[in-house]
């Protein structure tokens, strides 16, 4: 199957995804699977099964990848049969595979402190710091721009996170003071975080590069990656007593379920709650003698 002979459904579907507000990385990702499928399918998709969708899936589940990576095969494939072919037959036995969630890695204020300040250059200590200051996702830290930091109202503005929503998340003191330190140091005109080339903005997988050194150089023995920094930001949060629902709010959470997780690793929480064996320990040391 050759560009030219796709290209008009190839057209067809970035339009749908268009219309939908899909991301642009979502669009290009959506339409790369569909090209690997393509390329499986040795023929046009709009000719292709039920059939053909399964050995698909057979095929990748038999190549040995994960549960995520076919779950971001089918997503796609379900999105291109039921809204740019119409074939409805095919989506309703395609599905995606559901997978137990696994408690995400913490980190402890002490180990984030020791992360930060272990940050290669000033630029990443600001983007890291914020991160976890704000509880932010890689690409909406590159995504920030100057005028984004509101230091009078102390908010920061994230403009179309996931989903395509815009929010506003805190802007504590300590994190503004190192916003304006970078920002005097680098004059960013911009981007809040540029790259290479100033006219664009610092690439997430920048980022996570500085902050995988960062918890090398601190000696973190834990798998880290920029959302850790989210989640110990979102764990913190709820060890001050803080209310799951704010949370759910300042990390840009469609569904409580998916905030209601934090709940599970917040070992400071965990740790004041009485278990009953307690309660039946302290009943027998006050019980009177008889």
């Amino acid at each position: 199957m050759t560009d030219e002979a796709m290209s008009p459904l190839r057209r067809r579907m970035i339009e749908d995804m268009t219309i939908r507000k899909l991301a642009p990385k979502t669009q290009h990702d959506y339409v790369q699977r569909v090209k690997n499928f393509v390329a499986f399918l040795g023929r046009s998709p709009d000719t292709a099964s039920f059939e053909d969708v399964r050995r698909y899936q057979l095929h990748l589940a038999a190549s040995g990848v994960g549960v995520p990576t076919i779950n971001q095969t089918v997503s796609p494939l379900r999105f291109f049969f039921k809204v740019t072919l119409k074939r409805h037959e095919i989506v309703e036995h395609t599905h995606v595979i559901h997978e137990p969630r696994k408690l995400p890695v913490v980190l402890s204020p002490e180990e984030v402190a020791r992360l930060l300040d272990a940050a290669p250059g000033l630029k990443y200590k600001a983007a890291l710091s914020v991160a976890y200051g704000a509880g932010l996702r890689a690409a909406e830290v590159v995504s920030l721009k100057v005028a984004d930091i509101d230091s009078k109202r102390m908010i920061i503005r994230v403009e179309q996170g996931k989903g395509g929503k815009d929010r506003n998340v805190m802007l504590s003191p300590h994190l503004l003071e190192l916003l304006r330190a970078w920002w005097k140091a680098a004059r960013p005109q911009g981007w809040l975080f540029p790259g290479r080339d100033p006219a664009q903005p610092m690439t997430t997988r920048q980022l996570n590069r500085g902050c995988h050194a960062a918890a090398q150089m601190a000696r973190i023995n834990k798998r880290v990656s920029l959302h850790t920094l989210r989640h110990s930001f979102a764990t913190h949060l709820l060890e001050q007593n803080i209310d799951v629902r704010v949370i759910q709010v300042l990390l840009g959470h469609a569904m409580l379920d998916t905030t209601a997780l934090y709940t599970r690793v917040a070992t400071k929480t965990i740790s004041e709650v009485m278990s009953p064996l307690e309660h039946i320990a302290l009943k027998k040391e006050v019980r009177p003698p008889g």
